[in-house]
């Protein structure tokens, strides 16, 4: 006769404190032997985690400078690890002998509110948060860790639709505002290898009935409107987004690799047409500080966070200039072209001119013979 088993009373069962587990934690990376991130309904319900864990933190930030000095300090922390680690390709170029400083982010320009896609600004005007800003950069490592694990999971189960492109999308411009290049650089990839892909595979072709009569059948005109109105395969990305992408890999190039020669070689790859990016690339070229600095304040935010990997280049070069230009000159005028305080030139960037009593700069003095 087989025995029962024992009830345990639920009384024991109540004593155990329940597991607090953060949503974000709960997978891990389908690369280490994850299998539920292959699924597409898990994949849709931890990004919405991942989108609503987002919002959660542009709100607790408060306003849009509280916004902004997380996401710089979570660039200062990843560009402090990365100090070391200069075999890589990707990090950017060493500084120059002006011995450069991480300097204060620079305000963000709106982003275009006519895609939906792009990443929210919070417009609070309460300046009050209860986290701290390590709370908040950790938050942000969070996030941009479940949107590694979420790719990896698109890649391995092989899923090219619109919800891909949408996550794609969503990692490129929350890496692109953090300056993690290592978010931002391998969806960016993907995305236009894919595009690439759908575009040069040929449709689909039916078999033919062997009992029906092949007539060659003549050609049809097509009109512009009928050609731009054709549905695109999943996967492929429309005009404005494959525009949007290419944009940033060659502002990329440009200004975090410092690699111009394959910037213009990604503007004839990918046909792309904007004025904006050749003003860019011909102000790095000529290392036009006035030029840059225009264009800088032209673009959305996006762009200009890309262009910040070049300022410190760019106004390094410019200070060269005025080195080798001028024996002296107001203040006022090296502060204004510049775009620095005496004291940022001082301690961001090495300068070892002389300030005098009133409010001239000596940048080198005349001996006698």
């Amino acid at each position: 006769m087989q025995r029962k088993p024992r009830r345990i009373p639920s009384g024991r069962l109540s004593r155990l404190k329940p597991v607090e587990l953060d949503p974000l934690a709960e997978y891990g990376l389908p690369s280490k032997g994850e299998k539920r991130l292959l699924s597409p309904k898990v994949q849709e319900s931890y990004y919405s985690k991942i989108v609503a864990r987002y919002l959660a933190f542009c709100t607790q930030a408060g306003d849009r400078a509280g916004l902004e000095r997380q996401f710089a300090q979570l660039s200062l922390n990843v560009n402090n690890t990365n100090t070391n680690a200069t075999s890589s390709p990707l990090l950017p170029p060493p500084p120059s002998q002006l011995g450069f400083a991480p300097t204060s982010a620079s305000a963000l320009a709106s982003a275009s509110s006519s895609n939906q896609q792009h990443l929210p600004f919070p417009r609070s005007n309460s300046a009050d948060a209860d986290a701290t800003p390590n709370q908040d950069s950790d938050t942000l490592a969070q996030i941009l860790s479940a949107l590694r694990k979420l790719r990896e999971g698109l890649v391995a189960s092989h899923r090219h639709d619109h919800f891909a492109t949408q996550v794609y999308f969503f990692s490129v411009r929350l890496g692109i505002l953090a300056s993690a290049y290592e978010t931002y650089y391998p969806s960016l990839l993907h995305l236009l290898a894919l595009h690439e892909r759908h575009l040069s595979s040929p449709p689909p072709t039916t078999n033919p009935d062997p009992k029906k009569k092949n007539y060659p059948t003549p050609p049809t005109p097509t009109t512009p409107s009928s050609s731009s109105s054709a549905p695109l395969p999943p996967g492929a990305l429309t005009p404005v987004e494959h525009h949007e992408a290419a944009s940033y890999l060659i502002l990329d190039a440009a200004c975090r690799r410092g690699d111009l020669a394959t910037a213009y070689a990604l503007r004839s790859t990918h046909k792309l047409r904007d004025n904006k990016i050749d003003a860019v690339l011909a102000a790095l070229a000529a290392d036009n500080w006035v030029a840059w600095r225009r264009v800088r304040g032209s673009v959305d935010g996006y762009r200009a966070r890309l262009l910040d990997c070049a300022e410190r280049r760019v106004r390094g070069h410019t200070l060269k200039a005025f080195g080798r230009a001028y024996l002296s000159l107001p203040l006022g005028v090296l502060e204004g072209q510049t775009g620095c305080t005496w004291g940022e030139l001082r301690e961001g960037f090495g300068v070892g001119w002389e300030l005098e009593e009133g409010g001239r700069v000596v940048i080198r003095r005349v001996q006698g013979r």
